[in-house]
């Protein structure tokens, strides 16, 4: 039978838009006022797969700078791979480096904090994964440089490697262990975390920062990203609630959790999505730059 009377019409796409952008406004309103630090992934957050940080960026950090908003790189990369960004990007002061591993000092050339693995979980790792994950293959960041077994295959440090061996030829010297890396060629990365986390979840903190290599990255229990940025930040009086934080992978979810106002990008990993306050444009739409733009705008108002 047809229904007669007023019927209350769905809402616009346009008006839902609104409305959401009205709510994004005033969270961001709210948070510029007492904004101190930006803290920031690099890889597939400011930097996409297939070029460098683009003039934007590089413009949207120099701005906050000069607001006295420090801007703070929390990324995955040993620091071997952070200095010639940072000196591209201008940064200077600490980077959190190896998920939260090690800080290291840009103007100093330095690390100033370290979070070691010891031997024992080392071996104690690799011998409860290796029978989930068969043919699977470990790598160990060490401070003094990169050493792995012949079954882990390298993208960027072929050559460059301080020791290729087996296990307990990697852990002949004694080297200060920062993180462990582990690939399993076959299963996706998101299976090796989640078969990981069942295995060894308490006895390190395990994670990844790519979808599509096969590739999980072991720290220190307790250590995250998160963690060594709330130490850092502290350092410089700030808490939290001062902190913007930008992420896009699973290494970035206690970072997006933490900080007082967190964006995961839009081409990011559906749980960093889901654990950040906001979703930031993709990386390679400059994401980071609007988002920091918006909030230097916010703040001279």
């Amino acid at each position: 039978m047809r229904q007669t009377g007023a019927v209350t019409p769905e809402p616009l796409a346009s008006t839902l838009d609104e409305q959401a952008a009205a709510t994004r406004d005033a969270g961001e309103r709210a948070f510029a006022a007492g904004w101190k630090l930006v803290a920031t992934d690099l890889d597939g957050t400011v930097i996409p797969r297939d070029r460098p940080l683009s003039a934007r960026t590089l413009a949207a950090f120099a701005a906050c700078a000069e607001a006295g908003i420090s801007v703070v790189p929390v990324t995955g990369r040993p620091p071997r791979w952070v200095t010639p960004l940072a000196e591209e990007a201008g940064l200077r002061g600490q980077v959190v480096c190896a998920n939260g591993a090690v800080v290291y000092d840009l103007d100093r050339d330095e690390v100033v904090r370290q979070h070691e693995l010891s031997r024992d979980t080392v071996r104690q790792v690799a011998e409860r994964l290796r029978p989930v994950m068969p043919g699977i293959g470990f790598a160990l960041e060490a401070v003094g440089g990169f050493r792995r077994e012949d079954a882990y295959a390298t993208r960027f440090d072929t050559g460059l490697e301080a020791r290729v061996g087996g296990l307990e030829e990697l852990l002949s010297d004694s080297p200060p262990i920062v993180k462990i890396l582990a690939k399993c060629p076959g299963i996706p990365s998101d299976e090796m975390l989640e078969r990981a986390v069942a295995e060894v979840g308490d006895l390190v903190n395990v994670t990844h920062s790519n979808a599509v290599d096969s590739l999980i990255e072991i720290m220190r229990l307790g250590v995250s990203k998160a963690t060594t940025l709330a130490d850092v930040a502290a350092d410089r009086g700030v808490t939290a609630e001062g902190v913007v934080a930008f992420g896009d992978m699973p290494n970035d979810l206690e970072m997006l959790r933490w900080a007082g106002r967190s964006y995961a990008m839009a081409d990011g990993h559906a749980d960093a999505r889901e654990a950040a306050d906001d979703v930031a444009p993709a990386c390679g739409d400059d994401g980071v730059a609007q988002v920091l733009e918006r909030l230097l705008s916010w703040r001279g108002r």
